[in-house]
């Protein structure tokens, strides 16, 4: 078990509904880390930017960027973690796989689909959560839309980070910002959350604001708000237990099923 975990914040723009152009550039900027790292996360649909086009980007579970990722996972020996668009059958997945170094994928399908972009019209929605065990690290990794659904974040099984990658337009970052602190602090957990930058192909603005936070609500990250950059972020196992053994918050919190 990892007393600490050294996460990558990948806060960039992105190429609209072009995987190759974007595992390129993706690769570029990850190649300029010198530390060590564990996990790498990424935006939400990383390989194409926020699409309603699925046909024109999706891949299967066999396709070029799910071998980039096990690639990539392999070759920095970290995790590696954003969605994309999978399509599986007759059915499009806003899709986010974990990645281990040894080559191993979990999948989670994002549940709450925006539906004031009509992305539920086009993707199907996911059913279940993912909890990853990773160096004795539980991780709850969920996708944009998702962070304004605090039952489905809830932490109901005392994993030790939270964990969204988005598409979040500048228009509402307000909402991103306050959500993320929020996370955090109603679940005592470290919370991150990865955004892009720039302009998509339909001409919403992304702003970034990536932010990691302590159980506490603390801000632990100093140098992305909107530029294009990596940060990595050390989370520490003792800062989790230190605080849920003097607080005591979680064990007052209210039984009910999730649904």
């Amino acid at each position: 078990m990892a007393q600490t975990l050294n996460v990558a914040v990948v806060q960039t723009h992105l190429f609209w509904e072009n995987p190759e152009q974007n595992r390129i550039n993706l690769l570029e900027k990850l190649n300029q880390i010198s530390s060590e790292i564990d996990l790498i996360v990424l935006p939400e649909m990383f390989n194409s930017g926020f699409t309603m086009n699925a046909k024109s980007v999706a891949e299967t579970m066999d396709g070029e960027t799910v071998s980039w990722m096990i690639a990539l996972a392999k070759e920095k020996q970290a995790a590696i973690t954003g969605s994309l668009v999978i399509k599986a059958s007759d059915d499009f997945f806003n899709r986010l796989l974990f990645v281990y170094p040894d080559g191993t994928i979990l999948k989670y399908d994002k549940k709450h689909t925006f539906t004031l972009a009509g992305e539920q019209n086009v993707y199907s929605a996911g059913k279940e959560r993912l909890l990853v065990d990773y160096k004795g690290w539980k991780i709850c990794p969920l996708v944009c839309y998702d962070l304004r659904f605090p039952v489905w974040s809830r932490n109901d099984t005392d994993y030790d980070l939270l964990l969204y990658v988005a598409n979040w337009p500048k228009v509402r970052i307000s909402a991103w910002d306050t959500l993320l602190k929020a996370r955090a602090i109603e679940n005592m957990t470290y919370c991150i959350g990865v955004n892009r930058v720039g302009l998509d192909g339909n001409g919403h603005e992304y702003s970034g604001h990536s932010a990691a936070y302590d159980v506490l609500g603390n801000r632990l990250d100093t140098a992305l708000v909107t530029k294009d950059a990596i940060e990595i972020v050390t989370l520490d196992k003792s800062h989790i237990e230190k605080y849920r053994h003097k607080l005591g918050f979680l064990n007052d919190r209210d039984d009910f099923i999730l649904k």
